[in-house]
């Protein structure tokens, strides 16, 4: 929900600059008449067109004419896929398939896999880890009572750390002072000090996934970008990732600081749809993604809709209501500032993934007012 700094911003455009100098190959940025299936680029994504799946086109190109127009601002992508078929990919902005575009706070659920996939290969022994314990062979930490000692990773996980910590308004924050540090980003958020017991309340806190890149490291003996190659995205066929890093030790900064291709986003939400299953190979654990989406937190709303909070996952219940636990299921949401998004919605077997540069409140939230109100809505079932 909370912004962190634009690390994308200068890759994205970099990039843009060297497509514009030696050419791409993109998509047509106009909303079409009559759809096609996408491009096949046997990457891993196999397509259709929408009405193959049962998604109503009219409404569809309706929604695409006015993000074409921009009407709804700032949006890069627009990519929807349903019964494993990419059916919609559509680019705006002068943007293109071969942008690799910062996700912000998306990066979190990313993280989220990881940590599973650390605990699935027994480098993590689980959830109910100390978090003081796990680090003091590494680290001296600081301002340590009984309540930062019984700190556990699923604190962090939910974001119940307990820690006195701030990102809004970011400048100022505790958060902008750690994207600036030349120091090591560990101790610098594990050394706050508390301000209540952990699981007490919900508060927005990227330093504390920050920290699980630490724990990664130190677990796996690999920093985050290597372990994710290695167990998540080279499966997936993810290519020319970039993650922005600690000037200090080189830590990926898990918190915001990846960047992905569209199609990429849209891959990880296939994976999650399919319980974590890609091809014959089970790439994260379906129990962890379980565990993952339970309901731990009620965060507020985005927009006019309630939301959840899980393993650093969003949970949006799927009538738009707040509702008693999976009576109407809930879609599966990964959030970043500037309009990064990945729904996954099992109950239609969909996945719709966003990028854009909308770091307003209003555009910001624009793709979930949307998904409800035009993507659902063409759900023929």
């Amino acid at each position: 929900m909370k912004r962190i700094q634009r690390f994308g911003a200068r890759v994205n455009l970099a990039i843009l600059v060297s497509l514009l100098l030696f050419g791409c190959d993109s998509p047509q940025a106009t909303a079409p008449e009559s759809f096609t299936a996408p491009e096949s680029l046997n990457d891993g994504l196999q397509t259709a067109r929408p009405r193959d799946v049962a998604l109503d086109e009219d409404i569809l190109a309706s929604l695409l004419k006015r993000l074409q127009t921009n009407a709804i601002r700032n949006l890069h992508s627009l990519l929807i896929l349903r019964h494993d078929r990419l059916v919609v990919e559509e680019y705006f902005n002068s943007s293109n398939r071969n942008d690799v575009h910062t996700l912000q706070s998306v990066t979190k659920s990313v993280t989220s896999l990881l940590i599973g996939a650390a605990i699935q290969r027994q480098n993590i022994r689980g959830v109910d880890e100390s978090i003081v314990n796990f680090f003091s062979e590494h680290y001296n930490l600081q301002n340590v009572d009984a309540r930062k000692t019984s700190m556990t990773l699923r604190h962090l996980l939910t974001m119940q750390t307990g820690l006195d910590w701030t990102e809004e308004p970011y400048a100022g924050s505790h958060l902008e002072a750690l994207n600036n540090s030349c120091g090591d980003w560990v101790p610098f958020v594990l050394n706050r000090p508390m301000r209540e017991a952990p699981g007490t309340r919900w508060q927005y806190n990227s330093g504390g996934v920050i920290a699980l890149s630490g724990m990664l490291r130190f677990a796996t003996q690999m920093f985050a970008d290597q372990f994710a190659r290695r167990v998540l995205f080279g499966p997936l066929g993810i290519q020319n990732e970039y993650w922005y890093r600690s000037g200090c030790d080189g830590l990926p900064h898990t918190g915001g600081g990846l960047s992905l291709k569209a199609r990429d986003l849209a891959k990880l939400g296939l994976l999650v749809l399919r319980r974590g299953r890609w091809g014959e190979q089970q790439i994260i654990s379906e129990a962890w993604l379980t565990e993952s989406f339970q309901r731990a937190a009620a965060p507020g709303y985005m927009g006019n809709h309630p939301v959840y909070y899980g393993y650093l996952w969003w949970l949006l219940p799927l009538s738009g209501r707040a509702s008693p636990i999976d009576a109407d299921g809930d879609i599966i949401t990964a959030s970043g500032a500037g309009s990064q998004w990945i729904f996954i919605i099992p109950q239609h077997d969909l996945v719709v993934a966003v990028t854009g540069n909308g770091y307003s409140g209003a555009d910001w939230i624009q793709p979930v007012d949307f998904l409800y109100a035009d993507i659902l809505r063409a759900v023929h079932n």
